[in-house]
């Protein structure tokens, strides 16, 4: 029996072809700093561009706990078939890093050009300390402290136990398409040499990764976010020669 997935909430601006996709990080949703930037830009250039929230966030339908990291690819998998004609450049945003790389190897006549930001593939493995994955696998919950709000961030086993089975950083990474990769440097939740080292293990000859020396996490002030904008024309400019 299949289960179908949660109806998703999206925003779909028309415009030229690559389609930019908008990829959020974990807890975070559609209507982020970063994504709105983007919307604006492709408006303001008449590109094709889609925000939206994975099951379980934002908008959409589904209950938070009860995703997964395989459950989220499939969210995006699901949207770029049924709602997006032609090639996708995905912008992957922390998490969304993560599953911007799945999403374009389960697609790979799809998606042409990939930009990351703050990139945090593989963060259930270092990510966690090893007190702290017992305690999910003896308990099925983990909080931790938000430094970016008052609510606790939650895990979840079923999300943890999906994040290491879909771990990518252990060799060559198959995708030939251009790359921009975008790290602050005093980002305290992935550390820059991890960025450094997924652009090693691309299998892309175009790969350029940015280090902003003052950037956080969040990487969402305005010398940031043109930064951002900057990595996109350039990813659609290098899919058009």
């Amino acid at each position: 029996m299949t289960i179908p997935r949660p109806r998703l909430a999206y925003h779909h601006t028309a415009g030229a072809t690559p389609t930019v996709v908008f990829l959020p990080g974990y807890t975070s949703d559609m209507t982020g700093t970063k994504a709105l930037a983007l919307e604006a830009w492709a408006k303001a250039n008449d590109r094709a561009f889609v925000r939206f929230d994975y099951a379980g966030c934002g908008e959409s339908e589904g209950a938070f706990e009860e995703q997964t990291l395989a459950d989220w690819r499939d969210d995006a998998l699901a949207l770029i078939d049924e709602l997006i004609d032609g090639p996708v450049v995905l912008v992957g945003s922390s998490m969304g890093g993560w599953l911007m790389l799945l999403v374009a190897l389960a697609r790979r006549e799809r998606v042409v050009g990939l930009v990351g930001v703050a990139p945090a593939p593989d963060f259930t493995d270092w990510g966690f300390t090893t007190e702290e994955k017992m305690h999910l696998l003896q308990h099925g919950r983990l909080e931790r402290p938000n430094r970016y709000g008052s609510a606790p961030i939650v895990y979840m086993r079923g999300f943890w136990s999906s994040g290491e089975a879909n771990r990518l950083m252990f060799g060559p990474i198959a995708f030939t398409g251009p790359v921009r990769l975008i790290q602050g440097m005093r980002d305290p939740d992935v550390p820059w040499h991890r960025t450094a080292h997924l652009a090693e293990l691309l299998g892309s000859a175009d790969v350029q990764c940015c280090l902003a020396k003052e950037g956080d996490h969040r990487l969402s002030r305005p010398e940031d976010l043109r930064l951002l904008t900057r990595a996109v024309e350039e990813v659609i400019d290098a899919c058009s020669h």
